[in-house]
């Protein structure tokens, strides 16, 4: 459950019920006060505003309505997020770190690389398990550079227990 949870109240999640509510859409129709027209547009379509825009839209909800009233509707907006999660999402990192757990061993993940323009930056990270590079991945964000590397390590663990 743990997992499944960490994955639906994600940014990338959040932000991804946003759209499919059309709060992107709302955003830049209504616009904001002060905030000049690209720059809206480039706001509705970032992660992180998504995700607090869906965010303040539930709490302003919650707060006007109640839970009771609001349930099902979250859990409508957000069953595609709870199947996926449920049935194909895999989260290497949390994996890793549970089979490491067991012989009470830990990950450590080091950035290795920053490349590209701040609007389109490419990570490359490193997981390291005793001191010793067990895998590298790289991706849009630290988050998916790590997870590639923990898939990496898994793997380098796997060969190693053979």
């Amino acid at each position: 459950m743990a997992k499944i949870r960490s994955h639906v109240v994600s940014r990338a999640s959040c932000a991804e019920v946003a759209r499919h509510l059309g709060l992107d859409r709302q955003l830049a129709e209504r616009g904001t006060a002060g905030v000049p027209p690209g720059e809206l547009a480039r706001l509705t379509r970032n992660r992180n505003v998504l995700a607090a825009v869906l965010e303040a839209a539930l709490a302003a909800l919650f707060l006007e309505h109640g839970f009771g009233a609001i349930e099902q509707a979250i859990v409508d907006a957000f069953d595609e997020r709870i199947e996926y999660a449920r049935s194909g999402h895999v989260d290497h990192k949390t994996e890793l770190q549970e089979v490491l757990a067991r012989d009470g061993r830990q990950v450590i993940y080091v950035v290795r690389e920053i490349e590209g323009p701040p609007h389109d930056r490419v990570f490359t990270s490193a997981a390291e398990i005793d001191g010793e590079e067990a895998g590298v991945g790289t991706g849009q964000t630290k988050k998916a550079a790590e997870q590639a590397a923990a898939q990496q390590a898994l793997a380098w663990l796997a060969a190693r227990s053979v």
